[in-house]
């Protein structure tokens, strides 16, 4: 495996050895000593999986006093993963990295604690996974709304379905009657 950090450095892609012959192809998606010699955590407790459609945008998601960091990947599809950094004392609060994960590259995406995540589906269907490193409290569920005008994140559809509670989202702009404020979330 190939640990490559991105422009904010925390966030991770990793680049499995893909194996390919004419039955398919074989990867290993985790290695706990790896993974920790990378200083990345070694122990997830929860796994998830989402079926998804042609541009449907899932995000942007975190949570308050259980900040989750997830190991995410995109085994069947493709998607456009998207990672905001919500830690007010981080030298990249509010800024955002993209990433394509799809069946063809299956590289996997560290998103740590303290992060926004969404992702918007770019292929007609896409099976997307991901591991949690705290496990998922509903009354702790906060989010940002996809189209932020602060963060202005381009994502690659024109058309996105979005879910009601996901439009209804607060933007992170501090004038809004939105639960948070800028610094309001991560320290």
């Amino acid at each position: 495996m190939k640990f490559v950090p991105t422009a904010i450095p925390e966030v991770i892609r990793i680049q499995p050895v893909i194996h390919r012959d004419e039955r398919g192809y074989f990867l290993e998606s985790f290695q706990r000593h790896q993974f920790a010699s990378a200083g990345l955590p070694d122990t997830f407790v929860q796994d998830n999986q989402v079926l998804s459609t042609r541009n449907v945008l899932r995000g942007l998601h975190f949570q308050r006093q259980f900040p989750q960091g997830k190991l995410v990947t995109c085994p069947v599809g493709k998607v456009w993963d998207v990672a905001v950094d919500l830690r007010r004392h981080s030298p990249t609060f509010r800024r955002w990295v993209g990433v394509e994960l799809s069946e063809d590259n299956l590289e996997l995406l560290y998103v740590p604690p303290g992060f926004a995540h969404g992702y918007v589906v770019l292929s007609a269907t896409a099976l997307f996974q991901y591991k949690c490193t705290e496990f998922y409290h509903p009354e702790d569920e906060g989010g940002v709304r996809w189209n932020d005008p602060t963060l202005r994140i381009p994502w690659p559809v024109t058309d996105p379905v979005v879910s009601a509670k996901d439009e209804a989202l607060p933007t992170l702009d501090p004038d809004t009657d939105g639960p948070f404020a800028y610094g309001d979330i991560y320290d």
